[in-house]
């Protein structure tokens, strides 16, 4: 029995410990140590607050529950040392074999440590921002913070609301600074905003260095600057720019989120130094997990750094937006750790045979690649939100602009990718990307000023206001003077109508611009004008400055304020219509000539072509030679009563009366105009009689118009200054040494046509000119400002007001004058085609004529006689009278073969011979008065009607 009770004993002692012992076993059992290294800077202040927060992740992760694994913590400090760090990370590697790294804090020293961990398969975590390191490049690297170059769209965005165009970046001369620069200044130029300069500030310099490089920003006229910098350097640097009076009335300083999310971590005395900044930094959604976490991480934190009062004795130290990465980077990496290594991690050492360096001897993690692969892609909600990493890049949030005023910033407005700048943070979809500075909350600019900076002011100088230059002229002082008395070393006070314009445009300016006008003793030319902009002897130039391409090429003209155009001004001509030559004035001296001439060939063709067959044309010599002049001349008024009988003449006369139908047509209209608009009338009607007749132009003393002449091919110039030159030199005329056209812009041609309308017009064409513009330096923001008020000032009230006050209502004479009509003579030019035809008709008619005649004269030329004598026979052939043989007709023949007029009297037998010439030489029904009808039935009627029938 008592065995049997001691084996059922044992039974149920086993039974007991097979259902309890192995949990209790698993309970107690030690979780896996898996090494994580932590390298950072704990001399500064971000550093101390991240190393907080990473041991808080740790202990609130494995206090929550059972794990298998735990992560054994070695943290390294690198101070602001590029080797510490790589020598850090060495140690850690070779020496304590963690298989992560948490770190290091400062991008230039990420570099060589991201290089270690791809070579030994180990995830480095590390919150450098510097965009020139990417995890794309580099596999076993994560960015545990937004990339600084996601920040430069919000800047941009900040831009457009206030619509700055130039900007100066101001950044450390760090790793991470000039990594961020190209990135900015790709933003800005996608929003046409001007990188004026870039200024690089190392945490080596000192005060005074700090202070050359800001006086050299002060002389400047770019208003706006964007500082990329940390805490220790920035709260320096804003020390030395409120001593350098630079925290005044029109500056605008932005801070990038290097600087604002560490704004709590500057002393409060630098703090008042930044006092109206804008600045930026990723939103952190207010939670009450947050809200529980401040509470114990400020504890903790003070517990750690008891001496942190007498960094900031004025301001609480909170958690920021690194702090808050670090902590959910812990837990991230924590988390994964948990998931991935199920057994003690291991380095791997290849060996083959070669040398191994010390690199070559640390091996390779065999829990990297799948911890690598598990952390590239990783989403949770932490304390800093969503914090998802897609391809090793943390995704950004929100930015949240902010307003600094004494030492807490002022929320004003958010910004995000989808949705731009906005008051309240509140995502929608759709195409509402909004860059209207109304979204934001009211701003306090530096020197307390409400007013948003406009972002370029005049440089500061003794005199605080802006340099003016404008022409010293001796004419057309309608335009801009300067009165003798006034002394031109200092200030001047010119007056003129482009002055006035100018002061209406300065007055209707949204904000002051001081200025002052000089100018020179001896005159000054428009290029040297501007010239003097170009080279910064004058801030602007203002005056009857032409706009013009050469001219541009170094510096800006602002929109015109005056019509454009260069035209020529030439004297009307006298009025001649009491002239009682006038009626020779329709047609030039050639055409004149050339007329006449075709008069006397016409009727010297008429005459070849009729002298053999039409008795009209024969005759005495002299009688021929008469009716040659009488029907040439009397086809001008269609008076001529000689009948032509061949065809060729009628041919050749036909198309003589189509010229003088348009001749005499062309003449009566051209006189009727002279006699009506003489006055009208130019004494020069087309720049090219001008160029032909090679006239002396005058123009204005100082102007670009003589290069203009010379390219349309003009070289005679005489130049002048007043308006009275410009009336004396045209009233002279060319041979006398004046000139026969004044060239210049339509401004000065309607002053002078207002007080000489009666004298002078214009004529066509009017060359088309940019007109006159105010004169600034190159890339001069004033230039845009200027150019909008132009447009107001000239569409509005106040310009005509301007241009009645200095022109009255002379140049609306101009417009009644108008471009000249050119009522000219008529020159041969317009009617070479017609004489042309007219030529061609007389030759071809002349030659048919010719052959004809030669072929019926064929033995005489075919004949053996000398040369004089067939010469003589050919004269004597053509002076023989001919009948047309198209209208000859044989006599009347009886059917029985006699002559039908047989018996008839000799008289009465003349006039039937009459009758029948008359007949068919004149195509008419006629019969000469002195011949009697014979009676019906008679012979003499049955004659001539058989020979009308035949």
């Amino acid at each position: 029995m008592l065995h049997a009770r001691q084996f059922i004993s044992c039974l149920l002692f086993l039974v007991f410990t097979s259902f309890y012992a192995k949990p209790l076993i698993a309970q107690n059992a030690t979780p896996l140590h898996v090494h994580v290294g932590i390298i950072l800077d704990l001399s500064s202040p971000l550093g101390k607050m991240m190393q907080t927060s990473i041991f808080m992740a740790l202990e609130d992760f494995y206090a929550s529950k059972n794990h298998t694994t735990k992560i054994v913590p070695h943290i390294r400090n690198a101070y602001n040392d590029n080797v510490l760090a790589a020598s850090a990370a060495f140690d850690l590697l070779k020496n304590v074999k963690v298989h992560a790294i948490l770190g290091p804090q400062r991008s230039n020293q990420a570099d060589f440590v991201i290089e270690m961990g791809n070579k030994a398969n180990i995830p480095i975590i590390s919150p450098a921002t510097n965009p020139v390191f990417s995890p794309k490049e580099s596999e076993y690297f994560i960015r545990a913070a937004v990339s600084s170059s996601f920040q430069t769209k919000a800047i941009a965005a900040l831009f457009e609301a206030y619509n700055w165009r130039e900007v100066v970046i101001i950044y450390e001369d760090t790793d991470a600074g000039h990594g961020f620069v190209p990135y900015f200044i790709d933003a800005m130029r996608s929003i046409n905003t001007f990188v004026t300069c870039r200024t690089v500030i190392s945490a080596s310099f000192s005060g005074d260095q700090i202070h050359q490089e800001l006086e050299l920003l002060r002389n400047m006229s770019t208003r706006v600057f964007v500082v990329h910098m940390g805490p220790l350097l920035g709260a320096r640097f804003f020390s030395k720019v409120k001593e350098a009076g630079m925290m005044s009335k029109g500056y605008a300083w932005i801070t990038t989120d290097l600087l604002t999310s560490l704004f709590d971590s500057i002393d409060a005395s630098s703090a008042e130094s930044m006092h109206s900044v804008v600045g930026l930094k990723p939103h952190i959604q207010i939670t009450s997990e947050l809200n529980n976490f401040t509470t114990k991480w400020i504890r903790k934190f003070l517990q750690e750094n008891p001496d942190i009062d007498t960094i900031k004795p004025s301001a609480f130290v909170l958690p920021n937006a690194f702090v808050l990465w670090a902590y959910d980077s812990t837990k991230a990496i924590a988390m994964e750790i948990e998931k991935v290594v199920k057994a003690p991690p291991q380095f791997n050492r290849t060996i083959n045979g070669e040398i191994l360096t010390s690199l070559d001897d640390i091996g390779t993690s065999d829990t990297g690649p799948s911890l690598i692969k598990s952390l590239r892609n990783f989403t949770f909600t932490g304390l800093s939100g969503d914090f998802s990493i897609v391809e090793g890049e943390l995704q950004p949030p929100p930015f949240e602009i902010v307003n600094i005023i004494g030492s807490y910033q002022k929320p004003i407005g958010y910004w995000s990718e989808m949705n731009g700048i906005s008051r309240k943070l509140e995502q929608t979809d759709g195409d509402t990307y909004n860059t209207n500075k109304d979204n934001l909350e009211f701003v306090l600019w530096p020197g307390e000023s409400p007013n948003v900076p406009k972002g370029w002011q005049i440089p500061v100088r003794s005199d605080q206001k802006l340099r003016i230059v404008v022409p010293a002229k001796s004419g057309f002082s309608e335009f801009v003077y300067i009165e003798e008395n006034q002394n031109t070393t200092g200030p001047v006070n010119p007056k003129g109508f482009c002055i006035d314009v100018f002061k209406e445009v300065m007055k209707s300016m949204p904000y002051d611009v001081p200025y002052d006008f000089y100018t020179n003793d001896a005159p000054i030319y428009y290029d040297e004008l501007v010239k003097k902009v170009k080279n910064n002897q004058y801030d602007a130039a203002v005056g009857d400055v032409t706009i013009l391409a050469h001219r541009s090429d170094f510096v800006d003209f602002t929109l015109p304020f005056t019509e454009s155009g260069l035209t020529f001004v030439v004297p009307i001509r006298a009025d001649e219509r009491n002239n009682p030559w006038i009626f020779l004035k329709p047609l030039t001296k050639n055409l004149w000539l050339t007329t006449g001439a075709f008069f006397v060939l016409t009727g010297i063709v008429v005459w070849v072509l009729e002298h053999r067959v039409n008795k009209e044309f024969r005759g005495p010599l002299h009688e021929q030679v008469g009716i040659i002049f009488w029907f040439s001349f009397s086809t001008l008024v269609f008076a001529h009563k000689e009948k032509v009988m061949s065809n060729l003449a009628r041919f050749v006369v036909v198309v003589w009366f189509f010229v003088v139908v348009v001749l005499t047509s062309s003449y009566q209209a051209s006189l009727t105009s002279m006699l009506t608009v003489q006055k009208l009338q130019p004494t020069v009607t087309t720049i090219s009689d001008l160029l032909k007749d090679g006239e002396y132009i005058g123009y204005q003393d100082g102007s670009y118009v003589p290069n203009f002449l010379k390219e349309l091919g003009f070289k005679c110039f005489r130049n002048y200054s007043t308006l009275e030159e410009y009336d004396d030199a045209l009233s002279k005329g060319s041979i006398n040494g004046g000139v026969s056209a004044i060239a210049d812009e339509l401004p000065y041609i309607k002053l002078f046509l207002g007080r000489y309308h009666e004298k002078y017009t214009i004529i066509d064409p009017i060359y088309e000119t940019a007109g006159f513009g105010f004169v600034f330096p190159k890339g001069s923001p004033l230039v845009a400002d200027v150019s909008r008020v132009i447009l107001k000032v000239t569409e509005g009230d106040q310009m005509i007001n301007i241009t009645r006050k200095w022109f009255g209502d002379q140049t609306d004479r101009l417009e009644n004058n108008g471009t000249a009509v050119a009522f000219g003579s008529l020159t041969l030019e317009s009617f070479r085609g017609l004489f042309h035809v007219a030529g061609v008709t007389f030759v071809l008619a002349l030659m048919i004529f010719f052959v004809l005649f030669i072929h019926e004269n064929r033995d005489i030329v075919s004949s053996k006689d000398p040369l004089l004598q067939k010469l003589s026979k050919i004269v004597k052939a053509f002076d023989q009278e001919k009948e047309d043989p198209s209208m000859a007709r044989k006599p009347p023949v009886d059917t029985n073969g006699g002559d039908v007029t047989e018996g008839i009297e000799p008289h009465f037998h003349a006039q039937v011979s009459e009758v029948w010439q008359s007949h068919v030489l004149s195509f008419s029904d006629r019969i000469d008065e002195d011949f009697s009808t014979p009676e019906s039935g008679s012979p003499a009627h049955d004659a001539i009607s058989t020979a009308e029938r035949r």
